[in-house]
């Protein structure tokens, strides 16, 4: 069965994350994204660890839904077939020295059940804090993380967060390792998938040879219910947590994809220094040394010149033979252009609701309802749309924690 996945996000317990990052509002926002499976994100918090076993029901196939008596209101007007379930996963930030150099990387952990999840918990309270931040940070070495996963399932697993964002992964500019190999060392081999994060996609990450071997992942980081699905992960498995990860182990053909951001909107892709305005391609870095000309500080090397400078070959979309991939940008970014108006405004909530009522959910609108149908709806619109899924956009690349931004019409 084709299905969409999500696998990394937060919970209202994670730092700088909405109130509204519930159980039931994740059930009721991925039935409007169109995703099948959601990540908890933060299982490892003893305050969601309780709230998720309150609100969940386990399947028995490492997948859980939502008791019926917690489900939102309005969840039962969104009549597209799609049945949320939840897997359980947590973010872990390790910062630690290594080879002489302090790393600082982020690990998604993956397990097929509480029982997993409560000997990982109990195993990392020893180590630091999990309570005062659903994404706790330890003095934790990621190989160490690894093996505590692996000892406490042998179904559960790792995969390297967002890996070439400067400051907080496993290839990062800042504080990150060359190859997956020297971070993780011997247990390197139970690495088998990970995530290109918001500010690369799957052409920039096929330069890097080393990375044949992994499969790409996709995932929205969301920090709000509403941010689900930004990327995510296309399958064409049985709905259950083995199928899942034997299709990622690319023991079979049911992984199908991702659905990625344009990388220019993420706010990672160029370099720059977001204080001082300065925004470079990786060759203006070069000509000033990766000094900003304003305050006389190093700039953020962004992903661009990080993937450059660990490339060992040009390929392309074209010339590579790599899982097929769909570039979208949020609905409500082209409704917020067909108005005129904030993405954020009620004006555009109306129009959005209108749209996904129509087509099922928001992937519908954007990846699969026919154009001609969509001008039945709003033709602006479905002419947005119609660009969109032929790349026709003007990109304003992303830099030091500034996004970057997409247009359809510009």
């Amino acid at each position: 069965m084709k299905f969409i996945a999500d696998f990394h996000i937060h919970s209202r317990y994670s730092l700088a994350t909405s109130s509204q990052l519930v159980p039931e509002m994740l059930d009721l926002w991925a039935r409007k994204k169109g995703i099948t499976v959601v990540g908890t994100g933060d299982a490892v918090h003893p305050g969601w660890r309780s709230e998720l076993k309150e609100k969940l029901i386990s399947e028995d196939n490492g997948l859980y839904t939502l008791n019926k008596k917690f489900s939102h209101d309005f969840a039962a007007e969104i009549q597209n077939g799609i049945d949320v379930r939840f897997v359980l996963t947590a973010e872990i930030s390790s910062i630690y020295k290594k080879n002489g150099c302090v790393r600082k990387v982020h690990n998604i952990v993956v397990a097929p059940s509480f029982e997993a999840i409560d000997k990982i918990a109990n195993k990392l309270a020893l180590i630091g804090n999990i309570t005062s931040d659903g994404r706790p940070i330890l003095g934790l070495d990621s190989q160490d993380l690894l093996d505590i996963v692996l000892n406490a399932d042998e179904n559960a697993f790792i995969i390297p967060a967002h890996i070439w964002t400067p400051w907080f992964s496993v290839l990062g500019s800042k504080s990150g390792f060359d190859t997956i190999d020297e971070c993780y060392g011997d247990l390197s081999k139970y690495i088998f998938a990970v995530e290109t994060g918001l500010s690369s996609d799957p052409p920039m990450n096929w330069q890097c040879s080393f990375l044949d071997k992994y499969t790409l992942v996709s995932n929205s980081d969301a920090h709000s219910p509403e941010n689900l699905g930004r990327e995510a992960n296309m399958f064409d498995t049985a709905i259950s947590y083995k199928a899942m990860v034997k299709s990622l182990k690319g023991k079979d053909d049911g992984f199908l994809g991702t659905i990625e951001y344009f990388p220019e909107e993420g706010k990672y892709h160029l370099d720059g220094h977001r204080k001082c305005g300065i925004c470079w391609e990786p060759s203006e870095t070069v000509k000033h040394n990766a000094v900003c000309p304003v305050c006389g500080k190093e700039v953020t090397v962004g992903v661009a010149n990080r993937v450059h400078e660990l490339a060992d070959r040009k390929v392309s979309a074209n010339t590579y033979k790599g899982k097929p991939f769909r570039s979208v940008t949020p609905l409500k970014n082209i409704i917020s252009e067909v108005c005129g108006v904030g993405p954020n405004s009620k004006k555009v909530a109306v129009v959005y609701e209108n749209i996904i009522k129509k087509t099922g959910c928001e992937f519908a609108a954007l990846l699969d309802t026919p154009i001609e149908t969509l001008k039945t709806i709003d033709s602006k619109l479905a002419d947005g749309i119609d660009r969109l899924r032929n790349g026709k956009v003007s990109l304003s690349a992303g830099y030091d924690g500034v996004f970057g931004t997409v247009k359809v019409f510009k």
